[in-house]
């Protein structure tokens, strides 16, 4: 899946993607990454909103776990289980969110796990940056349950 097809399930089937404004960047086998103009994330204060922070970091990770699910034909319903965000400083500008596995062997274990319980966990993280500093880290617990039959996205 490259980058045009990504964004465009995002916003056809995930409304607040939709409302966020979120654009796919770049995929690849290793990261996803989303940008996010400042505007439609805003909070009182000017800056982005805490909760579209979460949101995009969620939707990186999900499409990261997504994207790579599909590339190996594993059809699979996937869901947050878990999430933890460190915001280290306000988002003034448009913002990315770039979500990668902290530890790529993880992968094999997780593909093997769901394949044959039907069921696995994985975790993944993802850096929110804004104005070329890293603004936020976030670490989140993905489950898959397979799903013969229905494409992952």
């Amino acid at each position: 899946m490259d980058e045009r097809a990504l964004e465009a399930y995002l916003q056809r089937h995930i409304p607040l993607a939709r409302a966020m404004q979120v654009t796919a960047r770049r995929v690849t086998p290793d990261s996803v990454e989303l940008l996010l103009p400042l505007t439609p994330n805003l909070n009182h204060r000017d800056t982005a909103f805490g909760g579209s922070i979460a949101a995009a970091a969620i939707l990186a990770a999900w499409s990261l776990v997504s994207v790579r699910l599909a590339r190996e034909a594993v059809h699979a319903r996937l869901v947050i289980q878990r999430q933890e965000v460190e915001y280290d400083r306000p988002v003034e500008t448009d913002f990315s969110a770039r979500a990668y596995l902290e530890e790529p062997a993880a992968w094999e274990r997780f593909v093997h796990t769901l394949r044959r319980r039907g069921r696995a966990r994985l975790s993944v993280a993802c850096e929110i940056a804004a104005a070329g500093a890293c603004a936020a880290r976030f670490e989140g617990a993905f489950v898959a349950l397979l799903s013969p039959g229905k494409p992952p996205i």
